[in-house]
């Protein structure tokens, strides 16, 4: 009974972590689509906010691939550290985080010194939207996982795609406002928004290279 027991909890095991793999899968496609939407979309109507949002998900690209590689490093060898390859996509996920936060920042203090407004914000508000569903849906099934494999690092993921959602709110805030209101520094702030965090995330992908945990918080 103990040995048929063992085998299913094996086999459940290995269930989880391929559920894991997929939803890191999805993510990496889903922000490439949503970046190549969000800069197209961005760059057309000149919203610095929807532009920056694009850039942000090509970045979350990066991240995602490292995820990918955790995810099938602890499934083979739970106790081993982080390897090369996780700790490289770490480091150039850092650093492009603090490039594009500093590129928003200057960006942002740009137009609004020259008083520069977006054409329309209407695709930041349909981006946004899509965004908050397809986020809420992955961070639910990234905690159903990590808490069912009882893995930190999964839990932690699922808190950093919090984030995502968090920027995607933050876009549906300045492009509604924009649109109500057609107030141009809206959109300087929505970018402004997502260049702090962009700056967080990029300080704790740094820190998790040097095997610091982070909550993503």
């Amino acid at each position: 009974m103990t040995i048929f027991r063992r085998i299913s909890m094996t086999s459940q095991t290995d269930r989880l972590y391929r559920t894991a793999a997929i939803l890191a899968l999805i993510t990496i496609f889903y922000n490439i689509l949503e970046g190549v939407v969000s800069a197209w979309f961005g760059f057309e109507d000149e919203s610095l906010a929807l532009f920056g949002f694009g850039l942000d998900s090509f970045v979350e690209v990066v991240s995602g691939a490292g995820i990918l590689h955790m995810v099938r490093r602890q499934r083979d060898n739970p106790d081993r550290n982080p390897d090369e390859f996780e700790q490289r996509a770490l480091r150039i996920t850092g650093l492009s985080f603090y490039v594009l936060a500093v590129g928003l920042l200057v960006t942002a203090a740009y137009d609004t010194l020259h008083l520069h407004a977006p054409t329309t914000t209407f695709w930041g508000v349909v981006v946004s939207c899509v965004s908050i569903a397809s986020m809420w849906l992955l961070i639910r099934e990234k905690v159903k996982v990590g808490h069912a494999l009882g893995s930190p690092a999964i839990l932690a993921d699922a808190a950093c795609t919090r984030v995502c959602l968090l920027l995607s709110v933050i876009l549906l805030v300045s492009s509604v406002g924009y649109q109500l209101t057609g107030i141009g520094w809206l959109d300087s702030a929505g970018a402004l928004g997502i260049g702090w965090f962009c700056f967080k995330e990029g300080k704790e992908a740094f820190d998790k290279a040097r095997g610091i945990p982070c909550s993503c918080s």
